[in-house]
């Protein structure tokens, strides 16, 4: 594997896209809990779907699905630019010249 530029970018990306994730997964009570409850939002509103209360499970799931993306949004870009990277190393690792 020769050395290029676009390998130089792919590298930041996948440095820039793990840090972001070492950030998004901290070790606090608190950070765990902002999680677990839209995760069981989305459950009981699955719950209610098939329980017959269909309006009110797709409510609550669909507004614990939203916070859940709101929260994961950051993880999401981090994971992308990592794939991303590793994406541009393989396809220039793949090229002779």
């Amino acid at each position: 594997m020769r050395w290029n530029g676009k390998m130089g970018f792919a590298i930041l990306l996948i440095f820039v896209g793990v840090l972001v994730v070492i950030n998004g997964f901290g070790f606090h009570t608190g950070h765990l809990m902002s999680y677990l409850i839209p995760i069981a939002m989305i459950g009981l509103g699955y719950l209610g779907i098939i329980n017959g209360k269909k309006v009110i499970g797709l409510i609550i799931g669909g507004l614990g699905a939203l916070i859940l993306l709101g929260k994961l949004s950051g993880l999401l870009i981090a994971v992308g630019l990592i794939g991303y990277g590793v994406y541009l190393l393989k396809r220039n690792s793949n090229r002779s010249y």
